[in-house]
């Protein structure tokens, strides 16, 4: 019987696998639906389960990437970045750590107006609204590389449209996971800046009182052991 069970688990295990690999994959396929259908999409994504936190760990991802690549491979005409002096992980990291903030802070603020949605839910609305910005920019570090300088404005249009629809496919998806109006939401939205700044502001604080604490008990320490020794 022991070797029978063990049987039938070592066979469910890749078939578990399989079905995991499996709405992973139709999780981030999703996301193509997501952008091109956004009040339809983004409530399905959460209410339906369409969508899946390693999807949207993997669009953010990215997003980063791409931001990253963006930096360092554009054509100089089009980007000033002191290329010897970027730092990817600082890159990323100024634009992982506000996100996340903002999901935060958003998450928090909900419960003030009456919001549906919980923090993975927000998170992977947000993650998802970053699609354009991957889809849009990644291409256009190769063509900024193809075309001149007198072309710069077709650059800078695709540019700015994949951040404005990035923004307007954000509003849409807290829109639909708190079940909001679109008056309501954008009201929400300020609060939201408003909170994530709150949220940094005490962080700062925290870590500069920290560093005057740190720096105070080093400087007795220093000064006690140079009285005993």
């Amino acid at each position: 019987m022991n070797g029978a069970k063990s049987l039938t688990d070592g066979m469910a295990a890749p078939a578990e696998r399989g079905a995991g690999w499996k709405r992973y994959k139709a999780s981030l396929k999703y996301g193509f639906y997501v952008i091109f259908h956004p009040f339809d999409g983004f409530w399905d994504l959460v209410h339906e389960q369409r969508g899946s936190l390693m999807a949207a760990h993997t669009w953010l991802f990215l997003f980063l990437l791409t931001y990253v690549l963006r930096l360092l491979l554009t054509n100089f005409q089009f980007i000033t970045a002191p290329i010897q002096y970027i730092n990817i992980y600082e890159q990323c990291g100024s634009l992982l750590f506000p996100f996340l903030v903002l999901c935060l802070a958003n998450w928090a603020l909900s419960t003030l107006f009456d919001g549906k949605g919980r923090f993975k839910d927000i998170y992977m609305a947000m993650c998802y609204a970053l699609i354009p910005y991957v889809l849009i920019q990644l291409p256009l570090i190769l063509v900024s590389n193809m075309i001149s300088f007198d072309e710069a404005a077709y650059y800078q249009v695709l540019g700015s449209a994949s951040i404005i629809w990035c923004v307007f496919l954000a509003f849409v998806g807290l829109m639909q996971v708190h079940d909001y109006t679109p008056g309501k939401t954008l009201i929400f939205l300020f609060f939201t800046v408003f909170g994530a700044l709150v949220i940094l502001f005490l962080i700062l604080v925290f870590f500069s009182l920290l560093s005057d604490a740190i720096g105070f008990f080093v400087s007795l320490y220093r000064e006690v052991a140079f009285r005993l020794y």
